[in-house]
C-alpha cells in the first residue's frame, strides 16, 4: 500500500509506502512495575565460563559505550571497542553540565520512582513506551549508588549528603550534579571502569576508527566495516552481537550543541543494512544556549539547563526596546514563563520554553544582535544568596559565558537562545535495546526508546548509564543464549556479505575522492543545516516541509556532482570524514522531514503550525498518531516503508500537557 504525505502526483520522495505493524514482543505483560524483575527471571543465560567464548563489538565510549564496555568485558566476554577520538575520555558525554536523575527522593519533597515514570511520559507528550520509561525511573536509584561508589564527586550538602537541584517539566529536586560538570565526572567513573578492563586484555580498544558499515551474515548482525582515520587502513571487524553507543544525530543541522566530530554514519548505515529507524523528526530544541553571532560560526554552546532554577528569563514588554538591560524597569520587563506558567515558572520542559523564546523574539521583543535572544537574569538571586553563594553552584558556567562573549554575568544578565541540542528518534529498539536486525544493538542517544517527543533536562545521562550499566548486560547475554550462530573464527574473510559491505564503503570514499567539484564538504552541510533549521526547526509546516523535501534531494545530486575532497584515503583526510558524514546526513534529513510531514499532529518537540491550541500550545491527535514511526529503508530517494508501533497506556493516561 502506498500513502501519499499530502495531495497525490507529488515526486516519489514525497510518498511512503506501509507495511506490517511492529511490536515490541520482549516486554512482559502485567503491571508495569513488575516487568523489568520479570524479564530478567525469564532471559536465558550465558554459563561464565562460556562467555569467554564470546566477541562483542562496541562502537562509542561515551557513557553508554564506556559503560556497556566496562560492564560486559566484568562479565567475561572479549569486547572490541571503537572511538573515533584518540581517547574514550573524549567522547561528547563529557560536555553534559547540568545533572542526572533519580528518584532517589533525598529533599523527602514527594519524589518516587512512580513520579519520575510520570514526570518522564507526560514531559515526552505521551510518544514513549510505558514499560521502557518505568524500568528507566526504577534503575535511576541504583545508577546513582553505582557512581558514588566509583568515586564521581557528586556535590554534596553541609552535611555530606548528596545535593539536589530541580530541572525542567519537574516539581521536585531530584538532579544530581557535579557543579557544571557532571557529564565529565560521570564519563570519568565510566572510563576508568573502561581502562581496568583494558588493561586486564579483555577489552581490545581501538582509537582512532570510525564505524563506516554493518557486516550481516545469515540475516544477523556479525560486524563492522571501520576506517583508521589516521592510516586510512580499512578493516574488518566480527563479533557474536553489535552494540551502537555512537549518540544522536543533532548534527545534521550543522549548528548545534554537539561536538563537531558526533555523527550519525554508524546508525544510518545500520539503518541502510535493515535496522528501522524510528521517529526521525522527533529532535529537541535546548532553550538556554548561547545565541549564534555570525555566519563565520561552525557551532553553538550550552548554558546548562540548571541556570533556570535562580536565573529568571525575561524580555521587554514593548516590541523593539533597544535600552540596555540594566535600562529597562521591572514594570517595563515581561518574565514571560512565569506569567505563562505559574506553577512551573522558568523550569518548564524544554520544548515550551524553546518555542516561547522564538514567539517573543518573533513578536520583535528578542535582544542582542538581531534581536534572537533573550535573558537570563541572575540579579534576584545574587541579592537573595549573594554573590559567593551563586558562584558556588555556576562559577565554572559563568566564566565560560564570560570568555564566549566577553560580558560579565554578574554585572548584567546572559542572552540565550534556543539550539539544537539532542535527538529522541533514533534506531528502533525492542524492549531488550535490539534493533530489527538480529544480534544489532543501540543503547543511549542511538535508539528511540524512552523519551517520546521531548526529552526531559538531565535524563540523557540517566539512559545513557541505565542502558550501559544495568540493561543490556542482562538482555544481551540472552541473544547469545538463545542464538547461537558460528564461532566468529568460523567465519572466512572472503564471505560474500564482508566482501559486499567492504567495498559499498571503499566504493563510496573513492567515488568522494575522485570527484573534482567546486564546492567543500562544509558548504553543503551548511546550507542543509539552515534549511533544516527554517522548516524543520522548531516550527514545521506542510509547505515549509514541502519545500524542503524538494530542495534536499537536489542538494544530495549537488553534492555528488560539486563536492570536492583534496587529499588522499591513505592518510588522515578530515575532508573525506566530512564530506562521508555529509552524504549520510543528505540522505537522513530527507527522512526526518517526511516523518514531520506525515505527522500531521504537534507533539512535544515536534511542532506543526497547523496543529496548536488557541493559547498556541501543541495540540496532540491521539487518535491518529499514537505510535512510534519505524521507517524501513529503501534506497536512497525512493519511498520508505512505515510500520507503526502503537503505544498502550495503562498506567499514565495521555491528557493536554499542562505547566500553568
Amino acid at each position: 500500500m502506498t500513502e501519499t504525505a499530502g495531495e497525490p502526483g507529488r515526486p516519489p520522495y514525497h510518498r511512503f509506502r506501509t507495511g506490517e505493524p511492529v511490536s515490541d514482543t520482549r516486554a512482559p505483560d502485567g503491571p508495569v512495575a513488575e516487568r523489568w524483575n520479570r524479564r530478567r527471571f525469564e532471559a536465558a543465560l550465558v554459563n561464565p565460563a562460556n562467555r569467554r567464548g564470546h566477541t562483542v563489538i562496541v562502537v562509542g565510549t561515551g557513557l553508554a559505550g564506556a559503560s556497556a564496555g566496562a560492564t560486559l568485558a566484568e562479565q567475561g566476554y572479549r569486547v572490541l571497542q571503537f572511538c573515533y577520538s584518540d581517547s574514550p575520555r573524549r567522547a561528547h558525554s563529557i560536555a553534559a553540565q547540568g545533572g542526572i536523575n533519580a528518584a532517589k527522593n533525598y529533599r523527602n519533597d514527594g519524589d518516587s520512582v512512580r513520579r519520575l515514570f510520570y514526570d518522564t511520559v507526560k514531559g515526552g507528550d505521551f510518544r514513549a513506551r510505558e514499560s521502557n520509561v518505568h524500568r528507566l525511573a526504577e534503575i535511576s536509584v541504583q545508577i546513582i549508588d553505582q557512581c558514588v561508589a566509583q568515586g564521581v564527586p557528586f556535590a554534596r550538602e553541609y552535611g555530606g549528603l548528596l545535593d539536589t537541584r530541580s530541572f525542567g517539566g519537574v516539581q521536585v529536586s531530584r538532579t544530581f550534579y557535579a557543579r557544571g560538570q557532571t557529564g565529565q565526572q560521570l564519563l570519568l567513573g565510566a572510563y576508568q571502569a573502561l581502562s581496568r578492563q583494558i588493561a586486564a586484555g579483555q577489552v581490545e580498544m581501538h582509537p582512532r576508527t570510525e564505524m563506516l558499515d554493518l557486516v550481516v551474515i545469515d540475516g544477523r548482525a556479525r560486524g563492522i566495516v571501520a576506517r583508521n582515520l589516521l592510516t586510512g587502513r580499512i578493516d574488518t571487524h566480527l563479533a557474536d552481537a553489535v552494540v551502537l553507543a555512537t549518540g544522536g544525530y543533532g548534527n545534521v543541522f550543522f549548528l548545534s550543541t554537539n561536538a563537531k566530530n558526533s555523527n550519525a554514519t554508524a546508525i544510518w548505515r545500520a539503518h541502510r543494512r535493515g535496522a528501522y529507524f524510528a521517529n526521525p523528526c522527533f529532535t529537541q530544541i535546548h532553550p538556554t544556549c548561547i545565541p549564534r553571532s555570525g555566519d563565520h560560526q561552525s557551532k553553538l554552546t550550552l548554558m546548562s539547563e540548571s541556570l533556570r532554577n535562580d536565573g529568571r528569563i525575561w524580555v521587554p514588554a514593548r516590541a523593539g526596546d533597544t535600552r540596555p538591560p540594566a535600562g529597562i524597569p521591572e514594570a517595563e520587563r515581561d518574565y514571560y514563563l512565569e506569567r505563562m506558567y505559574p506553577s512551573f515558572g522558568n523550569l518548564v520542559p524544554r520544548d515550551i520554553a524553546s518555542r516561547a523564546a522564538k514567539n517573543v523574539c518573533d513578536e520583535g521583543r528578542g535582544v542582542g544582535p538581531g534581536g534572537q535572544g533573550v535573558y537570563l537574569d541572575f540579579a534576584d538571586a545574587i541579592a537573595r544568596l549573594g554573590r559567593d553563594a551563586v558562584r558556588a553552584r555556576y562559577g565554572n558556567l559563568f566564566e565560560m559565558y564570560e570568555r564566549i562573549t566577553a560580558e560579565d554575568p554578574y554585572r548584567v544578565p546572559m542572552r540565550i537562545y534556543p539550539a539544537i541540542h539532542y535527538t529522541m528518534g533514533g534506531l528502533w529498539v525492542d524492549y531488550d535495546l535490539m534493533t530489527t536486525v538480529p544480534g544489532l544493538f543501540a543503547i543511549g542517544e542511538a535508539n528511540f526508546s524512552d523519551h517520546g517527543a521531548n526529552r526531559l533536562g538531565a535524563s540523557a545521562l540517566m539512559q545513557g548509564l541505565a542502558d550501559g550499566y544495568f540493561i543490556l548486560p542482562a538482555t544481551l547475554g540472552d541473544y547469545l543464549a538463545r542464538h547461537p550462530g558460528p564461532p566468529v573464527s568460523g567465519i572466512p574473510e572472503n564471505h560474500p556479505a564482508i566482501e559486499e559491505a567492504v567495498f559499498a564503503v571503499t566504493d563510496r570514499l573513492y567515488a568522494l575522492l575522485s570527484a573534482s567539484g567546486d564546492r567543500t564538504p562544509d558548504s553543503f552541510h551548511r546550507e542543509l543545516g539552515q534549511l533544516l533549521w527554517d522548516e524543520c526547526g522548531m516550527a514545521r509546516s506542510e509547505a515549509g516541509l514541502r519545500k524542503a523535501l524538494e530542495r534536499i534531494p537536489e542538494l544530495r545530486a549537488e553534492f555528488w556532482d560539486r563536492v570536492r575532497v583534496p587529499g588522499e584515503g591513505s592518510a588522515l583526510n578530515q575532508s573525506l570524514e566530512k564530506a562521508n558524514r555529509v552524504s549520510d546526513y543528505l540522505e537522513l534529513a530527507e527522512l526526518m522531514c517526511l516523518d514531520a510531514l506525515h505527522r500531521t499532529e504537534s507533539c512535544g518537540g515536534h511542532f506543526r503550525t497547523e496543529s496548536q491550541t488557541e493559547d498556541g500550545e501543541a495540540r496532540r491527535d491521539d487518535e491518529a498518531f499514537a505510535y512510534a514511526a519505524a521507517w524501513e529503508f529503501t534506497s536512497p530517494g525512493a519511498p520508505p516503508v512505515l510500520h507503526r508501533e502503537a503505544l498502550a497506556f495503562s498506567d499514565v493516561h495521555p491528557t493536554q500537557r499542562s505547566y500553568a
